[in-house]
């Protein structure tokens, strides 16, 4: 499984660089709005900076005609370097631009999938990434668990170089439930990620541990005070 963070917020990448086992950065001009940097290159530059080679980096193009999507993906490899992923939402027009790009030998993330047929074109086009919207699949009343499960079967049929990517969630839960469904990667925002360590079961254990060792030891002892 990798593990990806949905978010442009360096601040977010920096700590989840930090604290987690994450294995590269996604975005989407929707989330860079929330982040709102000046300027957009020297951002995705610092992005990079800040999560380093051997992780990915993914970022979307814009325009919805596959002609300017390809000069946008040129931009994105002159301004960043020839190694991002580059996002492409699977219209008609994105999967000649899927095409193109893979056929160039460039790294592709098939984006806002919805239905399976999508999954299907976009796997079949080359795309490394298939970007599965979990939770608006579940508000259209969809099922987002049965659609993984079958785009990630016939990615093993197929022997395909692609795997799910689930992405759109707004809960624990669906990501669990996401991972338990066989995505071979998803993207969080950071605060889903965090919030699985709020449990305050998890923090009322380490809670009692503590007491029991301080009990025994004194306040504040730890491991590097005790004989």
């Amino acid at each position: 499984m990798k593990l990806l963070v949905d978010t442009a917020d360096l601040n977010e990448i920096k700590e989840a660089v930090e604290f987690l086992p994450i294995d590269g950065v996604t975005c989407n001009p929707s989330i860079v709005k929330k982040s709102a940097p000046a300027e957009f290159f020297p951002h995705v530059r610092k992005m990079r900076e800040i999560i380093g080679p051997e992780r990915t980096l993914h970022v979307q193009v814009v325009a919805k005609d596959s002609e300017t999507q390809l000069k946008e993906a040129e931009r994105l490899f002159k301004e960043v370097d020839e190694n991002v992923y580059i996002k492409v939402p699977v219209t008609l027009e994105g999967i000649k631009t899927i095409k193109a790009l893979r056929a160039a030998g460039k790294n592709v993330t098939a984006t806002a999938v919805y239905d399976l047929m999508q999954a299907y074109m976009a796997m079949h086009a080359g795309a490394q990434y298939i970007a599965v919207y979990y939770n608006r699949v579940v508000s259209m009343g969809g099922d987002a668990n049965d659609l993984i499960r079958k785009a990630e079967e016939r990615i093993a049929i197929d022997d395909y170089d692609s795997m799910v990517l689930g992405a759109s969630f707004h809960s624990v839960g669906q990501v669990r439930d996401c991972i338990s469904s066989g995505a071979g990667s998803l993207t969080v925002p950071y605060a889903l990620l965090k919030a699985t360590y709020t449990n305050r079961n998890i923090s009322g254990a380490v809670d009692d541990f503590t007491a029991d060792w301080e009990s025994l030891y004194g306040k504040d002892s730890n491991l590097l005070t005790v004989k």
